[in-house]
């Protein structure tokens, strides 16, 4: 179904919307802004983010919310749908004002957060990492305080899952780099040995005799790293670049696993299904696509925007697997899930799908129905959610069921026994044997940087001839650091629209006629600016755009009736 509504009605923001669930409602009591609800002038500014950390607050009352607009940084207790009068913008539990830098993301780290203390990182424009306590208003310490590590803007960062001390910080200038909080930052540039090679990446470890910030540098494809995803289980790390790719490696050996090319132009957002067996990007080919992990191809292709897309995100609360036959029993591996952090109260029921998605591989006759769902936001300032269904993740079940069978269907000689192999991406990748959705113990990224030592280099690979030119602005030298960076930019355009057409038509980039292509089970305008910001919670989704307003909307039968 194409997106609801036409004509002047399409320019109209929308305050509700439905689904085969029932109406999502915003919630005018459930915004979030700056004070006295002041619209901000986004001209040359960082875009709007917002992110949230539950502090298990016995008063069930735990969730906290912040969000940086422009120069501003706000942190908030947020009550969603359960609140009855509106918030208070006046009082906020924390609020800072930076002079000269921009916040340009932020995280809080889950595992250590209680109702006294929060670790919030937060990225800056200039490069720098600053970890805050907004709860306690204390600033703990400035990392690439000098900007000696990296001097471009954060782009984005991330509490490793399972640890209290490491996070991840990506960058513009296409590096990410591992740090401790409990390490300092030298105060001269780091000196680095080469670890780990592969195709368009490399890994670096800190050449520092003592313990020192950053541990790990990771060199990512051509420019910037737009934003990266650690899946479900912590294991894997999705990397969209603006080159166009999406990397996934495995986080502890830095093994490419697979990698994707989008259709064009640069890739701007990621994010991980429930149950890490796809992952779905968006960027500035308007489209979102969908990427197989197990199988390392493209399955599917969104289209609905009218711009760059620039967020998409799993709604955990509505995939869905269910027995078309008898229950399903849980697989012997859901002891796996059950350990894993859990970021949300809606990630034991991701669990529950993901153990019952395992079943789906199997042979006994029971058939399932998988649906997965997931939004999109855009520059078009349009909300867009999306189904991913049986018939296009299960396409050999799909073309059983049409008369103009495709080979798939030819070569199982017209049968249609339910013993009939699945397809393979029916099956999670084992890349050592053992369960890839199994909980990463928290130290096991400290004891790779040790490991990486001993990590034999591959052999160095092969450059195509579009190369070539790259490395001759390398060694211009002279040139000012203002000019490097357009020379840089415009070379790397150049060798991406060159790899483009390489690609175009591989099972990493499809042409469109090749793959299925989905329409937006709902395509509303919900804002004025662009839209920035797209999380599913328990009980609402929560959306906001650059003009710095944090709108909640009700999921179906969750409306709260207000006090006038």
């Amino acid at each position: 179904m194409a997106a609801e509504g036409g004509g002047k009605e399409s320019n109209e923001i929308k305050t509700q919307f439905s689904t085969r669930e029932g109406v999502y409602k915003l919630l005018p009591n459930s915004e979030y802004s700056r004070p006295n609800r002041v619209p901000f002038n986004s001209q040359g500014s960082s875009p709007v983010k917002v992110s949230f950390v539950n502090v298990n607050d016995q008063s069930g009352n735990g969730e906290r919310i912040c969000f940086s607009v422009g120069r501003e940084l706000y942190f908030y207790i947020y009550k969603g749908v359960r609140k009855v009068t509106a918030a208070d913008l006046s009082k906020p539990v924390d609020k800072r004002i930076y002079k000269g830098i921009l916040p340009t993301c932020h995280d809080s780290n889950v595992l250590t957060a209680t109702a006294e203390s929060v670790s919030l990182l937060v990225g800056f424009s200039a490069g720098q990492v600053q970890l805050i306590d907004p709860i306690k208003k204390e600033t703990s310490k400035l990392f690439n305080e000098d900007r000696v590590i990296d001097k471009s803007p954060v782009t984005c960062l991330k509490w490793v899952p399972g640890s209290e001390h490491l996070f991840l910080v990506a960058h513009s200038s296409g590096c990410l780099y591992l740090y401790n909080v409990e390490h300092t930052c030298g105060t001269t540039p780091p000196h680095y040995q080469l670890l780990k090679q592969g195709e368009s990446y490399a890994v670096h470890t800190n050449k520092s005799k003592s313990a020192r910030n950053p541990f790990l540098r990771w060199t990512v494809g051509e420019g910037a790293v737009n934003e990266f995803a650690f899946s479900p289980d912590g294991k894997f790390l999705a990397c969209a670049g603006q080159d166009g790719f999406l990397r996934v490696f495995c986080f502890d050996s830095a093994e490419l696993q697979g990698s994707m090319k989008s259709y064009f132009g640069g890739l701007l957002c990621v994010c991980w299904s429930p149950d890490g067996r796809y992952v779905v990007t968006g960027g500035e080919d308007d489209l979102v696509t969908v990427w197989s992990f197990s199988d390392s191809r493209v399955i599917a292709r969104g289209r609905g925007h009218k711009s760059w897309v620039s967020v998409v995100a799993f709604d955990h609360c509505i995939t869905s697997v269910q027995d078309c036959e008898a229950p399903a029993e849980f697989s012997a591996s859901d002891e796996d899930f059950q350990d894993q952090v859990q970021f949300n109260g809606s990630r034991e029921r991701a669990n529950s799908a993901q153990s019952r998605l395992s079943n789906r591989n199997s042979t006994d006759g029971r058939g399932v129905s998988v649906t997965y769902r997931f939004g999109s936001v855009g520059q078009d300032t349009q909300l867009c959610l999306w189904d991913l269904t049986e018939d296009i993740l299960f396409p050999l079940s799909r073309t059983r069921t049409h008369t103009n069978a495709m080979s798939a269907e030819t070569s199982s000689n017209g049968n249609n026994s339910t013993n009939s192999p699945l397809p393979r991406s029916n099956s999670l990748p084992h890349s050592s044997g053992s369960s890839p959705n199994s909980q990463k113990p928290a130290s096991s990224i400290v004891d790779s940087v040790s490991k990486f030592a001993t990590l034999a280099l591959h052999e160095a690979r092969k450059e195509p001839p579009q190369e070539k030119e790259h490395k001759r602005n390398h060694s211009m030298s002279y040139i000012s650091n203002k000019s490097s960076d357009k020379l840089n930019q415009i070379i790397g355009a150049r060798a991406a629209k060159s790899h483009a057409a390489k690609t175009l038509g591989t099972s990493s980039c499809p042409r469109m006629e090749e793959i299925p292509l989905l329409e937006p089970l709902v395509c509303k305008k919900i804002a004025h600016e662009r839209l920035t910001v797209l999380i599913f919670l328990e009980d609402c989704l929560v959306t906001a755009c650059q003009e710095g307003f944090v709108c909640t909307w009700a999921r179906p039968g969750k409306v709260v009736i207000y006090n006038p």
